[in-house]
């Protein structure tokens, strides 16, 4: 089972979100990793708040991609978004993970 459907199983909301971004990867025309690199710089770009990062980055972790790529995306787009937009995308990223650990851990201790 994904990380992402893992993260998802117990919560019906994220469970609904992730069902539609597979959704729209496979609408989009864009391979696996070409769609995720895509979606981390729309995240950055729209202030997206950690639990949005959360989803998205469990995917993209599901699919390869790695914490280097999304620094690589978040450098790329900087000079297009502006430096404090691309600090707070970072931060954002971030406590998504954090999220992301503290519920498998939970999940460990069930």
């Amino acid at each position: 089972m994904s990380q992402a459907a893992v993260l998802a199983e117990d919560l019906p909301v994220l469970s609904e979100v992730v069902s539609m971004t597979a959704d729209s990867a496979e609408r989009s025309g864009l391979d696996d990793r070409t769609f995720f690199l895509v979606r981390i710089a729309a995240l950055a770009g729209t202030g997206a708040p950690p639990s949005s990062w959360l989803v998205n980055l469990a995917a993209a972790a599901d699919r390869g991609l790695t914490k280097e790529d999304v620094q690589d995306v978040l450098v790329a787009i900087a000079p297009v978004i502006g430096t404090a937009r691309t600090v707070a995308a970072a931060g954002n990223a971030l406590r998504g993970v954090g999220i992301a650990t503290a519920l498998s851990e939970a999940d460990g201790q069930r």
